[in-house]
C-alpha cells in the first residue's frame, strides 16, 4: 500500500523522538496526520528492537500500520465527506504507549478510543487489530534477531544501509534520462495541484516543487506532507526497472517543495481524510503528467462506507489505469497509491446486512487512443437495513487526462436507487440514509488514453466498448 508505506518512515521517527526512555517490551500507537500519520484510521504501531535485555537502547524499530475499519467521526466509517476539522474524523493517537514493559494498557486504550467527542463505535474490534498489529511487528523483530544471530548485527545493519544506498543510485540513474515537466491537476473541488520538475542532470538530481498549488482547503482533501512525500517517492520508485524495496533512499536525490500553509502541506486541525485517499491519487497523476510518461489512471480511491452502531464497512473500489507508450491500461485495478482487495462477496454477505447485487465491468469508460484507456467498473450494493451510506471521491467532474494525443477516460458517477423507484444522483462526495431494499451504485472512472489513433480502421476499433 505505497500511500501507507511512502510514509511510515515519520512515524517511526515521531516515536523515536518523543521517547528517549523507552524500554524493552514497549509498544507505541499513532494515527496524528500531522506526525508521520496519513489520516486517523490509519494506525502505526511501532516497536523497538532490544537485541540484548542488558541493551539500553534500541538497535532496530519495526512498525505495522493498517486501515481500521473506524476510529469515530462523525460519520461510520470514519471517512467523512463533509468534515471541516480533525476531530470530527475520529480520535487522536499521537505517541500511545500501548504496552508498557509487556503489559498492554488495556484500560488506557479503551479509555482513549471512548473518550472525545466522537469516540470509536467499536473500540473492542480497534483492540483486536491493534493486538494483530502487535503480533506482526513481534514476527518482524524475531525474523531481525534471526538475521542478527546468522550474519551478525554490524552486517545487518550495514545491509540495511546498501539497501537504501541502492535505491538512491537507482532514482540518480534515471533522473539522467528525464526533462523538465509541468502540470496542472484540478480537483472536482476546484483546487488545484500544479507540480512543477526541475532536473539537474549533472548532479543527477531533480526539485519536485508544488508552489501554486491551492492553500489549506476548508474541507477534507489537505494533504499532510507526509503524503505529498510518500506520492513522489511512489511515483520515482516505479520509474526504475530494478527490483528493489520501497524505501527512503529513493527520495534522497529529490527535493521536494510543498509551501507549508497550502493543500499539500497544511496546518492542524485541517481535516484531512480525503488528502490521503484522493489528493494522493491526484498528485501521483499530476507527477506522471509532468513526466510525461503516461496518462492518468482514476483520480480517486471511490472510499465507499456504510455503518451504524451495530456495523462499520469501508472499501475502495476499482477503476481504470493509464495507458502510456506501448501499453494499453487495465481495467478495473486498483491504481499507483492504493493496492487493497475488495472483501470477497460471501464474506460480505454473512457479517453486514447488504446484498452485492453485480460488480461488472464498466464497458467504453477508458479513453481512446493509439493505447487505450482501462475501463472502470459498476457496483451495486442493496441494503437490507437502514444504515448512513456515505460516499467521499473525485474524477466526477473529469475524467483521468489523456496523453500525447489521447482522451480522457469517463468520469465516475454515482446514484442511489430507492426502494420506491425514485433516482437519488450523488456528486463527487456525499451521504445517504440508505433504507431496506435501496440500491448504492457506484460506476467507476476509466483511465486515460495514450497516443492519438493512427488511423480511421484504428480510431474505429478504438472507441468500440
Amino acid at each position: 500500500m505505497p500511500v501507507h508505506l511512502g510514509s511510515m518512515g515519520e512515524s517511526v521517527e515521531r516515536i523515536i523522538a518523543a521517547n528517549p526512555d523507552m524500554r524493552p517490551g514497549d509498544v507505541y500507537a499513532l494515527n496524528d496526520p500531522y506526525h508521520g500519520g496519513t489520516h486517523l484510521p490509519d494506525i502505526t504501531v511501532v516497536t523497538p528492537v532490544y537485541l540484548e535485555d542488558t541493551d539500553r537502547n534500541a538497535g532496530f524499530f519495526v512498525a505495522s500500520r493498517g486501515h481500521h475499519a473506524d476510529i469515530g467521526g462523525i460519520t461510520p466509517g470514519s471517512m467523512p465527506p463533509f468534515s471541516t476539522s480533525l476531530a470530527e474524523e475520529g480520535v487522536l493517537l499521537d505517541n500511545f504507549k500501548l504496552i508498557e514493559r509487556g503489559t498492554l494498557r488495556e484500560q488506557a486504550l479503551f479509555a482513549v478510543l471512548r473518550g472525545g467527542v466522537h469516540p470509536a463505535r467499536n473500540p473492542r474490534e480497534n483492540a483486536a487489530d491493534l493486538h494483530a498489529q502487535v503480533a506482526a511487528n513481534e514476527k518482524g523483530a524475531a525474523e531481525i534477531r534471526a538475521l542478527v544471530a546468522q550474519y551478525g548485527r554490524a552486517t545487518v545493519a550495514a545491509y540495511m544501509q546498501h539497501v537504501q544506498n541502492n535505491a538512491e543510485e537507482s532514482v540518480r540513474r534515471v533522473i539522467g534520462a528525464l526533462r523538465d515537466g509541468r502540470f496542472t491537476l484540478t480537483l472536482d473541488n476546484g483546487a488545484q495541484i500544479r507540480v512543477a520538475v526541475r532536473v539537474n542532470a549533472a548532479a543527477r538530481s531533480a526539485v519536485i516543487d508544488f508552489t501554486g498549488s491551492s492553500a489549506q482547503t476548508p474541507n477534507n482533501f489537505n494533504a499532510p506532507r507526509a503524503i505529498t512525500l510518500a506520492a513522489v517517492l511512489y511515483v520515482f520508485r516505479t520509474l526504475i526497472e530494478d527490483d528493489i524495496p520501497l524505501n527512503a533512499g529513493c527520495l534522497k536525490p529529490l527535493t521536494v517543495i510543498a509551501p507549508p500553509g497550502s493543500m499539500l502541506n497544511p496546518a492542524a486541525p485541517a481535516a484531512v481524510v480525503a488528502g490521503n485517499v484522493e489528493t494522493s491519487t491526484c498528485v501521483t497523476n499530476a507527477l506522471y503528467g509532468a513526466l510525461g510518461v503516461m496518462a492518468a489512471a482514476q483520480c480517486t480511491m471511490n472510499n465507499f462506507t456504510f455503518g451504524n452502531a451495530a456495523h462499520q464497512y469501508y472499501e475502495t473500489v476499482a477503476g481504470g489505469s493509464g495507458a502510456g507508450p506501448g501499453f494499453d491500461g487495465s481495467s478495473v485495478v486498483q491504481t499507483h497509491m492504493t493496492n487493497s482487495r475488495l472483501t470477497d462477496p460471501e464474506v460480505l454477505e454473512l457479517r453486514f446486512p447488504v446484498r452485492l447485487e453485480s460488480f461488472a465491468i464498466r464497458a467504453g469508460s477508458g479513453g481512446i487512443g493509439r493505447w487505450r484507456g482501462g475501463n472502470g467498473a459498476v457496483r451495486r450494493v442493496r441494503f437490507l437495513e437502514t444504515m448512513t451510506a456515505s460516499l467521499l471521491s473525485n474524477g466526477r467532474r473529469s475524467g483521468a487526462f489523456g496523453l500525447a494525443g489521447g482522451a480522457s477516460g469517463k468520469p465516475g458517477e454515482a446514484r442511489i436507487e430507492k426502494a420506491d423507484g425514485r433516482i437519488i444522483a450523488l456528486g463527487h462526495i456525499g451521504q445517504h440514509e440508505m433504507q431496506a431494499g435501496d440500491v448504492f451504485v457506484l460506476c467507476t472512472p476509466g483511465g486515460g488514453g495514450y497516443g492519438a489513433p493512427e488511423t480511421e480502421p484504428e480510431l474505429a476499433a478504438a472507441t468500440e466498448p
